[in-house]
């Protein structure tokens, strides 16, 4: 996932820059979110840590659905003219995000701020993705996702395969979906429904 500044140009990026100024208020920074549970009180509590350090500054977390409804949510809002400051976008979202010209990007937020940008802060592959093509960073990565393989010890040990060694590549997954279904199971091998996993890993193995 990715955080994108919405125009009219706001002038704050979480968590990260603030601009000097002598507001007689907190300047309110809109930030809608699609992070519920703990993951929710996590960005509460990183809001408020930057409301403490920022005093002039007020982000205001707001929870708006997942991130289908969320990303609705916020091209909804950009047409009506009251869009908030800063709105997360799901993987899915972001080509769209970058051609709807409604958004700051953040390179240039960084830059409106004097605030310096060392890309070799960032994992390069995340990096990539949420830049354009001259590499200039169009939003900034945030609660990005990382593919985990669960598998069931007990299921492995039915088939007849070691419980302690997972595969590793998709060969191997491919033979030991091939070993559970052939022990009885009812499907060797499932995902979560973003194509970007499959997609992702098998690009990356081929290089």
């Amino acid at each position: 996932m990715s955080a994108f500044t919405l125009r009219p140009r706001l002038m704050s990026l979480l968590l990260g820059l603030a601009i000097s100024g002598n507001a007689l208020a907190a300047t309110e920074i809109p930030f809608w979110h699609s992070m519920e549970g703990e993951l929710g009180k996590e960005v509460d509590s990183l809001a408020q840590r930057f409301n403490q350090a920022h005093p002039d500054y007020k982000i205001v977390p707001t929870y708006k659905g997942n991130y289908e409804q969320s990303l609705a949510a916020g091209i909804a809002a950009v047409r009506s003219g009251k869009a908030p400051a800063i709105l997360q976008v799901y993987e899915v979202g972001t080509a769209t995000m970058m051609a709807s010209k409604a958004i700051v990007p953040v390179h240039e937020v960084f830059k409106d701020a004097g605030v310096p940008m060392d890309l070799k802060q960032f994992v390069p592959a995340v990096a990539g993705y949420y830049s354009d093509s001259n590499g200039q960073l169009i939003s900034q990565s945030f609660n990005s996702s990382t593919p985990v393989l669960y598998y069931n010890k007990d299921a492995f040990k039915k088939a007849g395969l070691n419980p302690d060694q997972p595969p590793k590549t998709w060969q191997a997954l491919a033979q030991d979906a091939a070993a559970l279904r052939k022990a009885g199971m009812s499907c060797g091998y499932a995902s979560g429904w973003q194509g970007w996993i499959q997609i992702e890993n098998f690009s990356a193995w081929h290089g």
